[in-house]
């Protein structure tokens, strides 16, 4: 507990520090690109344009997709509100993990707590988040699916989200820069984890030889995350009350691998430069 009351205050402290340097992370990703930031969007825009055909028209022959409360969503908007949380968790947790070790050498000539690394990685993939939030909230208003008062519940899965990548970034960045493999590892799980959560395929009800495995999914946080940002933004559901067992399961694994992340980083970040 105390690795993660030193971790938290660490953050606190270095807030105004990893603002700043999100904002130019951010500011230093397109640099080259005659494009600069209009890839942000480009890049969703393209993929989801793909996952609809293949999924959407192709799979699903255009079917609808029936929500928890019996409301029928289009598949392409059920989607795009799922995805959103996957175009920021997966290039955060891809470079959040990698963040200290390809760091090491600027960082050992600087005084600043090495747990600000993968936050300001996180917030600088924020940001993105934040625009094409507010692209599919405008796009929604000329849908069915109109600003509602379950989108007072969408900052805090927004929090939860950032939590959740913090806790992971914790772990993974310590063991990259220990062990270079576990980047690979990482990288091989995220294309495993697009199809396991409910993006692109719905996961209402998983039967294997008479069992419903459904359960199983949902030990992925990012079950938990996905569906409370369509609940939010499709007006579906108070999905952190109405799924109460789920939010205590939810924030317990936080917990766990936030004092876990914590006790590893602190461990080992003295010793960082030693596996340059």
């Amino acid at each position: 507990m105390k690795s993660l009351i030193t971790i938290v205050r660490e953050q606190i402290h270095s807030f105004y520090l990893i603002l700043r340097l999100s904002a130019f992370e951010l500011k230093s990703a397109h640099t080259n690109n005659y494009l600069g930031r209009l890839w942000e969007i480009l890049n969703p825009v393209i993929q989801l344009a793909i996952y609809w055909l293949v999924f959407g028209v192709g799979v699903r022959g255009g079917q609808q997709i029936t929500m928890e409360n019996g409301i029928h969503v289009p598949f392409f908007i059920w989607m795009v509100t799922g995805m959103i949380v996957w175009f920021f968790v997966n290039p955060a947790i891809s470079k959040s993990s990698k963040s200290i070790y390809s760091r090491l050498q600027l960082i050992s000539k600087m005084s600043f707590p090495m747990s600000a690394i993968p936050s300001f990685v996180i917030m600088a993939n924020f940001y993105t988040h934040l625009m094409l939030v507010a692209i599919v909230i405008i796009v929604l208003q000329f849908t069915d699916f109109k600003m509602s008062v379950y989108y007072i519940q969408l900052p805090y899965f927004m929090l939860a989200t950032l939590i959740f990548l913090l806790a992971l970034a914790l772990i993974t960045s310590t063991l990259s820069t220990i062990i270079r493999d576990v980047q690979q590892i990482v990288q091989s799980i995220l294309r495993m984890v697009l199809y396991i959560t409910p993006l692109i395929w719905h996961t209402d009800q998983l039967v294997l030889k008479g069992v419903d495995i459904t359960f199983l999914l949902k030990l992925n946080p990012l079950y938990y995350l996905v569906e409370g940002y369509r609940a939010s933004l499709l007006g579906t559901t108070w999905y952190m009350t109405e799924y109460a067992p789920y939010t205590l399961y939810f924030w317990s694994l936080i917990l766990v691998m936030l004092l876990i992340g914590s006790a590893l980083h602190l461990k080992f970040r003295n010793r960082f430069v030693d596996f340059l």
